[in-house]
């Protein structure tokens, strides 16, 4: 889990604790997934039609293939396919981050995320 979401549940956790969201206006109502009121009016009707054809955004597709190619390499028993495997999850990492425009993940190393864990939430 990155560095950050364990810092935003921390602080979640402490909130519902504290009562902080006991009287919330919303409260025990489900939550409205159609609710487009934030996506550019220009945007509303194209993010509609892929949304309801079942298309990802690029980066949710490289991440959810990154997810199964790890998963996959931990399940090969070959070490010629497991090499072959890292390789193109080397690749689609390269392209994930280029997506997103930086290659920095704490979780990528996890002798640091602690440490840094430690240093935002006292």
């Amino acid at each position: 889990m990155d560095i950050f979401r364990k810092i935003a549940e921390r602080r979640i956790q402490e909130a519902i604790e504290n009562g902080e969201f006991d009287n919330l206006s919303n409260r025990g109502k489900p939550v409205d997934l159609e609710d487009d009121r934030f996506v550019p009016e220009d945007l509303r009707v194209a993010y509609r039609v892929l949304r309801n054809a079942g298309c990802l955004p690029p980066e949710l597709e490289l991440r959810n293939e990154i997810i199964s190619l790890r998963s996959m390499i931990t399940s090969l028993d070959d070490d010629r396919e497991r090499m072959k495997k890292i390789r193109e999850l080397n690749f689609t990492l390269l392209k994930y981050n280029e997506l997103r425009g930086k290659a920095f993940r704490i979780e990528d190393f996890p002798e640091y995320e602690e440490k840094i864990y430690r240093k935002f939430i006292p």
